[in-house]
């Protein structure tokens, strides 16, 4: 008896002066759980191979840190332009949104129809389970990737980072479209059914006014994200705006006070898009 009881008191520790117990059982991992530590215990062994490799004897520590200060200082500190003037700046950033514009356009129109075809509770199972799919393997590989794909067959510039975006667009916010309309109750869609509503009645009279909301802040978000890329693409894929600027500041010109002050105007168009995206969804909500 003195040993059963002893067994079963290794699950549990009491506290004699509240009277609380803490439960020491230890759990199953199941599968994510053990994949995940597996992922992790990997990115951390692969993470002090790489630091154990560098050679910090050859490294001055102190100068590069007054150095970065030094660097810094100059580009926020300090910005200035004597190659950019102020109306090219703004030229470049209004390139810039006009990419991330055309791109989230044309991405949010395809994803609209991939989402309802990919919603599990709008279209068969095996269709939307290959969307879903195909999707996925486009999201998997990055923007850049992309443009450059594109830029084989239609060359460096604009055009390439205008398909390659949107091709990226389309997979991301198809996935948000069909998890937003995955979200409608089942129940609203068999009335309709019942009722004598055919496809396109339910998608136009239920499906998109319940989720209107959701699809304008996951297409908003889309612009953001590629506002940042177009950034990139006028330094990557020769895509003009305020990117190739500002790669042709920090590479080419090197001028610290010039980056800086590129750095700045990108902010506050960024500040400037997310006031007006929620703005513009708080005025949409009062209207519904």
């Amino acid at each position: 008896m003195q040993i059963e009881e002893s067994i079963k008191g290794w699950g549990q520790l009491s506290n004699d002066e509240t009277g609380d117990s803490i439960n020491l059982a230890i759990k199953p991992l199941n599968r994510a759980s053990l994949a995940m530590r597996t992922v992790l215990l990997a990115l951390a062994v692969l993470t002090i191979y790489a630091l154990s490799t560098i050679d910090y004897q050859s490294i001055d520590i102190p100068r590069a840190v007054a150095d970065t200060f030094s660097n810094f200082k100059l580009m926020f500190l300090q910005p200035s332009s004597h190659r950019l003037s102020w109306w090219d700046a703004f030229y470049g950033v209004l390139i810039t949104m006009g990419l991330a514009f055309l791109t989230t356009l044309f991405g949010g129109f395809i994803a609209l129809f991939l989402g309802l075809l990919s919603a599990q509770n709008l279209a068969p199972k095996q269709v939307a389970g290959m969307i879903k799919g195909f999707v996925a393997f486009i999201r998997a590989v990055p923007t850049i990737l992309w443009v450059l794909i594109f830029a084989v067959a239609a060359g460096l510039g604009s055009e390439a980072a205008v398909i390659g975006m949107t091709f990226h667009s389309v997979s991301y916010l198809t996935k948000a479209y069909s998890e937003s309309f995955e979200d409608l109750d089942r129940s609203v869609i068999e009335a309709l059914m019942a009722s004598g509503a055919n496809w396109w009645q339910i998608i136009f009279q239920a499906v998109i006014p319940s989720s209107v909301t959701y699809l304008l802040s996951w297409t908003f978000l889309r612009f953001e994200i590629n506002f940042g890329n177009a950034v990139a693409m006028g330094a990557a894929a020769g895509a003009a705006g305020i990117g190739f600027d500002l790669f042709m500041a920090s590479g080419f010109y090197f001028d610290l006070r010039e980056v800086g002050l590129v750095t700045y105007l990108i902010l506050a168009f960024a500040i400037i898009l997310e006031i007006i995206s929620v703005n513009m969804k708080g005025q949409f909500e009062k209207r519904i």
